[in-house]
């Protein structure tokens, strides 16, 4: 019986996931530049060619896992979507912070690498640049609806803490104790 669109479209959603997959993992800890398109077919069980049926480069395949990993975090902030984050949807898009940090450490040792690499936050800035003043935004707008004079600071502060908070973790993960972070943000700043 003759596969139909849909069982195709399947497939290839899933082909795509366990490239992003692979070469997240690879790219973490490997090394963006030291991982190769041949490596991340090889690893995917893949060949080369078809590789590129689902990505035209490697720049395209570190931009897509880029662009998930922000649009998972996204999708937390302001989760009804009104431009307004209340006290809870914050508390929420902390705990969905907290969660995805702990589920995804590939993705946050390839953010840091990205970050700490100039030629390779070269390639990635356009994506990055979308989603941190959007979400900058809506912090912002949350703390002047709270009465904070330096809205503008407490959002960066805030940005700097997650980033600092993160990066400990992804260092040194059963020592950090994230949990006791998670509550401190939420106590200090809901």
């Amino acid at each position: 019986m003759p596969r139909t669109e849909a069982q195709f479209e399947e497939i290839r959603e899933q082909r795509r996931s366990q490239i992003l997959d692979t070469a997240l993992e690879l790219f973490a800890n490997e090394g963006y530049f030291t991982t190769s398109i041949s490596r991340i077919a090889e690893k995917a069980g893949i060949s080369k060619g078809l590789m590129y049926n689902y990505f035209e480069s490697k720049e395209d395949l570190v931009m897509a896992i880029i662009d998930k990993g922000m649009a998972m975090l996204m999708e937390s902030v302001d989760a009804d979507q009104d431009g307004i984050l209340s006290p809870n949807e914050f508390e929420f898009h902390v705990d969905e912070n907290f969660r995805i940090l702990k589920e995804f450490p590939h993705f946050w040792k390839l953010y840091f690498a990205i970050l700490m690499q100039p030629e390779v936050y070269k390639l990635m800035h356009r994506k990055m640049a979308v989603h941190i003043p959007r979400q900058r935004a809506i912090f912002e707008e949350y703390f002047v609806r709270k009465g904070v004079a330096d809205a503008e600071a407490e959002a960066l502060y805030l940005d700097a803490l997650f980033d600092g908070i993160s990066m400990n973790f992804i260092m040194n993960p059963e020592a950090f104790p994230l949990d006791k972070m998670k509550e401190m943000i939420i106590k200090r700043f809901k």
